[in-house]
This record gives structure tokens, sequence and C-alpha cells, in this order.
């Protein structure tokens, strides 16, 4: 167990490596990579790097920063879908299901249309904030004589997502057309005002709340199998159920407040990696980490250069592949 766990983790880390020198490489002022290696050479050795000041910018200042988050973001997502598909037993669940989408966008739109601007630190807080909101509103409804019921909490999130559109669009209406671009960004996924605090926090909270995910993965298996099952082998269920609610809802929530609302990923990852490897969570987790972070990067990059001279929103990417894979979901899985 433990070597193969190795082998996945080299394997779907290497994928990730390999994307991220990619993404790093292309885009509007593509970069030589021989001209970076022989650049850090000379550098090392005290002689005049060959990497221009304005390509060290564009690498260490733009490029890099992003990626970072969009691995983080893409990460996040993908372990969240996890946990949600397995514990709410339904295979098109994902991270917004419980709502958390409307609730950040809610808090991020009043933000933006208060005039606080899509960089500013407020308009993450306002969005962490819409979406801790909209997940507490899920969790009372959906409990249940002390248990938390799966179908309820379901009903629950499309209704606060349904609340949250209509408040959406009323906010939009309000709006001028200044600040509706930057809405309608963040809406469908903006990853371009990564800064150097909000990317350290998004990686703190990703790796506390992945590690207890990741200490969960055995009863999460045993949950799985049968909930009556799982209790006879001594795992307290809605304990258990509790943490990884808590810890998925903090990871997705502080991913959407510094991403915007990024579509599938949390749909489309763990499908395909449980289509790969199994359904074992010890081994899926882990996976998932990676191949969602390789996956939003990829995504991102197709974003940043698919149109010359402009910018696509991630998530217009993520749901172009997404879309079709939902729809493949329904005619499958869902009988």
């Amino acid at each position: 167990m433990k070597k193969r766990l190795l082998c996945i983790i080299l394997l779907f880390g290497s994928l990730f490596a390999a994307v991220a020198v990619l993404s790093v490489l292309v885009g509007a002022a593509p970069i030589s990579p021989c001209k970076i290696l022989w650049g850090l050479v000379r550098g090392w050795y005290g002689g005049v790097p060959l990497i221009a000041p304005h390509e060290k910018t564009i690498l260490l200042s733009i490029r890099v920063p992003r990626i970072i988050l969009a691995a983080t973001v893409g990460a996040a997502l993908s372990l969240s879908g996890v946990v949600f598909q397995a514990i709410l037993r339904n295979p098109l669940a994902e991270p917004f299901i419980l709502g958390m989408s409307g609730g950040a966008a809610v808090g991020a739109i009043a933000g933006i249309l208060i005039g606080f601007g899509t960089s500013s630190v407020a308009i993450p807080t306002l969005a962490f904030s819409g979406a801790f909101m909209a997940v507490a509103i899920v969790f009372v409804t959906g409990r249940r004589a002390e248990r938390f019921d799966a179908t309820t909490m379901l009903l629950a999130g499309v209704v606060v997502n349904a609340f949250c559109s209509a408040i959406i669009m009323f906010l939009i209406s309000l709006s001028g057309s200044a600040g509706l671009r930057g809405i309608t960004f963040w809406l469908m996924g903006n990853l371009g005002s990564a800064a150097g605090g909000e990317i350290a926090l998004a990686l703190l909270v990703l790796a506390v709340c992945a590690g207890v995910v990741f200490a969960l993965a055995r009863p999460l298996n045993l949950i799985v199998a049968g909930e009556e099952t799982a209790m006879h082998l001594g795992i307290d269920v809605e304990r258990t159920k509790i943490i990884l609610f808590t810890a998925t809802s903090l990871m997705t929530a502080v991913a959407v407040s510094y991403a915007g609302i990024i579509g599938f990923v949390g749909l489309v990852i763990p499908h395909m990696t449980r289509m790969l490897l199994g359904s074992d969570h010890r081994i899926v987790l882990p996976a998932s980490l990676f191949f969602g972070a390789a996956f939003l990067v990829a995504a991102d990059t197709v974003a940043r250069i698919a149109v010359p001279h402009a910018e696509l929103p991630v998530g217009v990417i993520t749901a172009f592949i997404g879309a079709p894979f939902f729809v493949y979901l329904l005619r499958t899985k869902v009988r």
C-alpha cells in the first residue's frame, strides 16, 4: 500500500510539475527554457544573467504567483469534491453544491459595488463571510436528530444557491458599466490578482485542511462502505462528517474568496481520479490534490493564451471541459 501510494504521488506530482513548468514558459511573452536555465547558471556563478529585467518581472511577479494560486485553488476544490461526493453519496456533488459559490458571490459583488475594487483585501473577506454564512444555513437545515441528512443538505444547497443567484442578479442590475466587468470576471473565475499574502494564507489553509482530510481517509472509506459498518468498527460517523465538512468548507471558501467561482473542478477531477485508481480514498485524495492542481494550472494557461491580446476567465475553460463531462455522468451514473 505504501509503495503504491508513493508511486501515485510521484506520478501525479511529476504531472503537476511538468504542467507548471510549461505554464511558466508560455504566454503573451514566451520565454525560452534554455535562456532561463543558462541565466540561472550564470547568476549562480556571479555572471550577468541573460534574463532581461522585464522577463524577470513577468516570471517572478506575475506567472509564478498565478501558478501557485491556481494550483492551490485546484487542489482545494478537488479534495473538497472527493469528500462531498463520498459523504453525500451523490456522484454529481461538488463543492458548490452546498451553496458556497452563491454566498461567496453575493459577498464579493457587494464589496465591488461598494467600491473596494477587485484587488482589495475586503473582497476576499466579504466572499469568505458569504460562503460560510451559506454553509451554516445548509448545515443547520440538513441536521436531523443529531445527524446530517444528505438529501436535505443537497436540497438546501440548491435552494441557497437559487436565492443567492436572485440577489446577484439584483446587485448586477444596480451596477454601472464600470463595475460590471469586474463582477463578470469574478463570477467566471479570475486568478490574475494573485498576491503574496493571499497565496501564503491559501497555502496555509490548504496544508492544514488537507492534512486533516488525509488523516481521515480510512474512516471515510468505512463511511462510504456503510455507516452502520463504520459505527460497529468504532468510527464516530457524525463527528467524522462534521470534521470533514468543516475542513472542506474552509478550503472551498478560501479558494472561492481569492479566485472567484470556478466550476466543475470539484466534479471532474474526483471522477477521473477514481476511474484511473479505484475508490480507496487513501490513494484518491493525494492523487486528486496533484491532479486538480495540474488541471487548473493547465486551464488557466489556456485562458491566458487562447485569445490574442485578451484573457478569458478560467471558469470559461473549466466549463467547456466540465459541462460535457457532467452530461456524461448524468447518462451513465444517474438512473
